[in-house]
């Protein structure tokens, strides 16, 4: 009997199974968590950009961007991140204004986190 648990003590197979399981879910989290990073900053990169151009054409392109309304067609054109975004164009005290928001779905699992974000940009 007791050869029999020597036996069993020195026997590896499996472990291989039993270590990925432990280190499988947490490498999953992190290529999932990476991915939802990147698309939060592309997000973030975008949106940023889409109010520059807006409030440049603004002051610039007057041709092109005449109203509020081609002026924030012009900044959603320009915004190429995941979800659509709201943008808004006001005159104010620095120039021409756009600002624009948008909340990114971030599914985890059980649950969905929203994460609120805007840029503003004002050009001269």
């Amino acid at each position: 009997m007791h050869r029999f648990h020597l036996i069993l003590w020195n026997d590896e197979r499996g472990t291989t199974a039993v270590e990925f399981a432990i280190v499988g879910p947490i490498l999953i989290a992190l290529v999932i968590g990476g991915f939802y990073l990147c698309m939060a900053l592309l997000a973030v990169g975008s949106l940023h950009y889409a109010v520059e151009e807006g409030a440049r054409c603004a002051s610039v392109r007057t041709t092109v961007c005449s109203d509020a309304t081609t002026i924030v067609s012009y900044a959603n054109s320009r915004y190429f991140g995941p979800s659509s975004p709201t943008f808004d164009y006001v005159t104010a005290a620095c120039g021409h204004s756009v600002s624009g928001a948008l909340d990114l779905p971030m599914e985890l699992g059980l649950t969905q986190v929203t994460v609120p974000i805007s840029a503003t940009a004002c050009f001269p």
